[in-house]
């Protein structure tokens, strides 16, 4: 899911925007041969859909992404296949990572249609744990995780009420998938869409490049208007995401030229896929230098959250938001600029190195 951080923009004239219009639930826009753009609902206020693409596939389609477990969702797929999309039928789904928005509804579309999920390995076992989680009671090393980042013990019981409900956003997945590996050649519809891996954002997250068409589907990893969440979980609360991230989009870059048209899974497709790389990357080494000049003073993660965060963090966001400050410091004292120090009580201090 996207970041709820204060926004890292690149330059406005940097990035155009071919298309005046989006296309409604359960219906489709072209915007390029053999490729439709569809839109699906999603149930949060600050975030209203996402963008997921049909690709002609010899005599079928091969679907970029489902949407999220909701009756909107089934309803919307159930107008397409009805509408635009009938008479041919669905021969595979790529998915582009493990979040729900994007993996919900691949269980059943894969079931409807007697078809494939193929994504990354790491994306479909780390799903497949998350929804396993379905159910439990929230684990102590979590609430050790979230103590330690500053969280008093009424966020405390808020984690354990909410805890384990990924997988009510997740249809059943297949019990098996085929594997997708970076630099890996897909053909789809005749044409050859090389896979880009990135991390940081999700553990695989597949990108597809099409140098005939001058298309880089994106999902997550690059968005034009809005940042995407990189965040530290209690499974590893050692990870640097953001290290790994911003390689990554430094990767893309010498991987994809800046003639594509980007097709994110949030916003508008748009031109002018450098700029916005050098503008994420640039964006977040200086919150990253805020955030190591305000370790002049010991700070847990909690107290960083004015620095990164364009409204004030409440209850609806305190994960995401604690996930992205640990995230920044793992980040500050894996290059050595941080260390980080409990107390008595296991509350984690963090100051400059």
């Amino acid at each position: 899911m996207p970041s709820q951080s204060a926004d890292i923009a690149a330059v406005p004239e940097a990035l155009s925007y071919p298309f005046d219009a989006v296309p409604q639930p359960g219906e489709v826009l072209p915007v390029a041969p053999g490729v439709l753009w569809l839109r699906m609902r999603l149930p949060m206020p600050a975030l209203n859909h996402i963008n997921l693409w049909a690709l002609e596939d010899e005599s079928g389609w091969t679907l970029i992404d489902t949407g999220m477990q909701t009756p909107d969702t089934v309803a919307d797929w159930q107008r397409l296949f009805a509408g635009a999309l009938a008479g041919r039928a669905v021969q595979r789904v790529v998915c582009t990572h493990m979040h729900p928005d994007h993996i919900g509804m691949a269980g059943w579309l894969t079931r409807q249609h007697d078809c494939r999920l193929w994504t990354t390995r790491l994306e479909y076992v780390t799903c497949r744990m998350l929804v396993a989680d379905t159910g439990r009671e929230a684990p102590a090393d979590g609430v050790r995780f979230y103590r330690a980042a500053g969280w008093d013990e009424a966020a405390i019981e808020h984690y354990r009420a909410r805890f384990g409900g990924f997988g009510k956003a997740v249809y059943a997945l297949p019990d098996s998938y085929r594997r997708v590996i970076d630099g890996e050649e897909l053909r789809i519809g005749g044409r050859a869409w090389h896979a880009v891996v990135g991390r940081g954002h999700s553990p695989e997250h597949l990108c597809l490049h099409c140098p005939e068409l001058a298309l880089l589907i994106s999902g997550d990893q690059v968005l034009p208007r809005i940042t995407s969440n990189v965040s530290v979980f209690p499974t590893e609360p050692d990870a640097d995401p953001l290290a790994e991230w911003l390689a990554s989009l430094a990767a893309i870059g010498r991987r994809v030229g800046d003639a594509v048209l980007v097709l994110p899974s949030h916003n508008e497709p748009f031109r002018g896929l450098h700029a916005r790389l050098a503008a994420l990357i640039a964006g977040h080494e200086q919150r990253l230098e805020r955030v190591a000049a305000e370790l002049a003073a010991p700070r847990r993660a909690v107290d960083l959250f004015g620095l990164l965060f364009r409204r004030r963090v409440g209850p609806d966001m305190l994960g995401m938001a604690t996930g992205e400050s640990v995230a920044h410091l793992n980040c500050l004292i894996g290059r050595g600029l941080a260390v980080r120090e409990p107390d008595a009580q296991g509350v984690a201090w963090y100051r400059r190195a």
